[in-house]
């Protein structure tokens, strides 16, 4: 015969189970569990406690009726795996884990209608703040932004309008300053392998930004090749080979990430050429990951956790002060490292 399990209970915990658990009244553990009033250090550890034992967890939707929001944030980002998003991420929880609001993540894939999608589902929960990759949104994305009635931060790029807030680095710049490294060591023939174009505003910028300033230096794009896939080394890889099969003459290839830039390392030593001599190499977004490469990537830091930081300094502001908007613009400069792969 075999014993037969407790049946545990469907029935939602509610305030009076948490008040008859610590021994006092339902509007004492609704200041608790808020964090206001006055309510005297020993009465709040021991409703607490109760609650804690009781694993009772508040209703914050339905305190969101009166306040009309509730602690969490939305941010939204295109893709948590290319290793630029979860140091932004680092960045954002840094600041919130010392305010009452937490982070809720959604992914667009880089899809304007996949935004829309992210963007009506977050606002629907009446969220303290938005936190938001890129300026470009489409026009269903843009009113649901601008009518929202909270903070929005708009993320990651400078070149443009912002709807509130923006934190950022200007890509155009960032392309215009690796095109004066590259023209002032000597390179000619220069390619652009670029992922998610044209979808990726910020790599488009930097591209134009690239071509802008070599043009001014009288010199001309020799190849480019864009592609919609992830990126990683072996996508490095196959670009590059691409590229050097069809263009030999090439001398010099700027990658708008690090990851396939390291592919395309990995196969220029891999086939015996020489880098920096007979080819240069540039990546973007200064990953981490990569420091313990041989030879160094020459690359710009992108500013990602000071980005992610600044960002959510400005949503907790406006909720301690109960504001809508904050209306900051704050442009951050890329730090670049020429590493071993660019001819000083």
């Amino acid at each position: 015969m075999t014993d037969t399990p407790p049946t545990r209970s469907r029935r939602p915990l509610t305030l009076r189970d948490v008040s008859e658990a610590s021994g006092v009244s339902e509007m004492t553990v609704s200041r608790v569990l808020r964090n206001r009033g006055d309510v005297s250090q020993a009465t709040r550890e021991r409703v607490l406690e109760a609650s804690k034992k009781l694993g009772y967890v508040p209703n914050k939707i339905a305190g969101a009726l009166a306040s009309q929001r509730v602690n969490l944030v939305a941010v939204i980002i295109p893709s948590m795996s290319n290793m630029v998003f979860p140091e932004v991420m680092t960045g954002i929880s840094e600041v919130l884990e010392n305010s009452p609001l937490q982070p809720v993540v959604g992914i667009t894939h880089y899809r304007p209608e996949q935004e829309e999608r992210v963007l009506y589902e977050m606002l629907s929960w009446r969220p303290s703040g938005v936190i938001i990759a890129g300026l470009e949104h489409s026009e269903a994305s843009r009113a649901m932004l601008e009518n929202a009635g909270i903070p929005i931060v708009e993320i990651m790029d400078t070149d443009g309008e912002p709807i509130d807030s923006m934190v950022g680095i200007s890509h155009r710049r960032a392309g215009i300053e690796m095109a004066k490294e590259i023209a002032k060591a000597g390179y000619k023939r220069i390619a652009f392998l670029g992922t998610k174009m044209p979808l990726d505003h910020r790599a488009r910028k930097r591209f134009e930004g690239l071509t802008d300033a070599l043009a001014k230096e009288g010199i001309e794009i020799a190849d480019h090749e864009f592609y919609s896939g992830g990126s990683g080394l072996l996508k490095g890889r196959e670009l590059t080979e691409m590229v050097l099969k069809r263009s030999p003459d090439v001398d010099f290839l700027y990658y708008s990430n690090d990851m396939i830039a390291a592919g395309g390392l990995l196969y220029c030593l891999d086939n015996g050429i020489d880098v920096p001599g007979q080819v240069g190499l540039a990546g973007f977004n200064g990953i981490e990951l990569l420091d313990g490469l041989n030879p160094r990537l020459a690359t710009m830091d992108a500013c990602r956790r000071e980005i992610g930081n600044k960002a959510a300094e400005i949503i907790a502001k406006c909720t301690e002060d109960g504001a809508d908007h904050s209306g900051q613009r704050i442009e951050l400069s890329p730090r670049l490292d020429v590493g071993d792969t660019l001819k000083r």
